[in-house]
């Protein structure tokens, strides 16, 4: 079954307009890992040149992005806005983009962080790149089930 990513590496994006958590899974797509997060600064070239470095130094053959949609499924303003990151990214790497529904990552990795013995300010730094790792694991177990994935295919 074609996914609409190939073979190899994938990285997970939570989008957000401060910070961009990342996670990064192994070539045969068994074991997820949180990576890093990226500080945007509203300098589109910094931005281009982190993930394009990503691309090579992780090998990354593509990227799922949690796209956020509301508890009922229907999209919003911030939906657009990571559908227009996903489109960018796409661009600038060259790599193909699915997005998958992140509806709850953000309150599962907050729970995935609860009595770890964080402050408040490294479970925030932190919060963006195991979102991402929750995105990530999610699509590719979804995508074992059969769920058909939206894809940007560059």
């Amino acid at each position: 079954m074609n996914d609409g990513l190939p073979a190899g590496r994938l990285a997970g994006v939570d989008y957000g307009r401060r910070r961009i958590g990342v996670a990064i899974c192994d070539a045969e797509r068994i074991i997820c890992s949180p990576l890093c997060v990226h500080q945007t600064t509203g300098d589109r070239a910094v931005d281009t040149a982190f993930f394009q470095r990503l691309v090579v130094e992780e090998t990354v053959a593509g990227f799922v992005v949690g796209l956020p949609i509301h508890a009922d499924g229907s999209t919003s303003a911030m939906s657009a806005e990571v559908e227009r990151f996903g489109a960018w990214l796409n661009r600038i790497t060259g790599r193909p983009v699915v997005f998958h529904d992140e509806r709850y990552s953000s309150r599962e990795a907050d729970g995935m962080l609860a009595g770890v013995g964080l402050t408040r300010g490294r479970k925030k730094e932190r919060a963006d790149t195991v979102a991402a790792l929750v995105v990530l694991q999610s699509w590719l177990e979804s995508h074992s089930h059969g769920e058909r994935p939206r894809a940007l295919d560059g």
